[in-house]
């Protein structure tokens, strides 16, 4: 899975917290195809003076709600990340009740030669993952 971090106003439940994840989660491994237990999410809250987040003159009103994903990742094709977009969300939007407007998701591209999951190894390049 791509390296997941989501930042968010602080005030949500643990079981608010636990949902977004699972939802990201659940729709990253159909999008982009992930391995079982190919998971890697980290969630930062910030009080409000912490994140200015402004829409880029595109109409925006953003709330306390606001989510920012922001995804280290392979590459991957433009119709998975498309994808990706879309599904996250409708179904933070459908299960949460979280406007479209307040959701916000960056993709970093990297290559398999920037991970070692561990023991100061490269794994994707000795072979012991794919």
């Amino acid at each position: 899975m791509p390296l997941m971090r989501v930042d968010m106003f602080r005030g949500r439940t643990k079981e608010q917290i636990k949902e977004i994840l699972d939802i990201s989660y659940q729709v990253a491994s159909k999008e982009f195809h992930l391995l079982p237990k190919d998971r890697y999410q980290i969630v930062t809250q910030h009080d409000p003076e912490e994140m200015i987040i402004e829409d880029v003159g595109l109409g925006f009103t953003r709330t306390k709600d606001f989510l920012m994903f922001s995804l280290t990742s392979s590459p991957r094709e433009l119709a998975d990340k498309e994808n990706f977009y879309r599904e996250l969300v409708k179904e933070l939007h459908e299960k949460i009740g979280i406007s479209p407007e307040d959701i916000m998701i960056n993709i970093t591209p990297n290559t398999k030669e920037d991970w070692s999951f561990g023991n100061g190894e490269a794994q994707f390049i000795n072979g012991k993952l794919n």
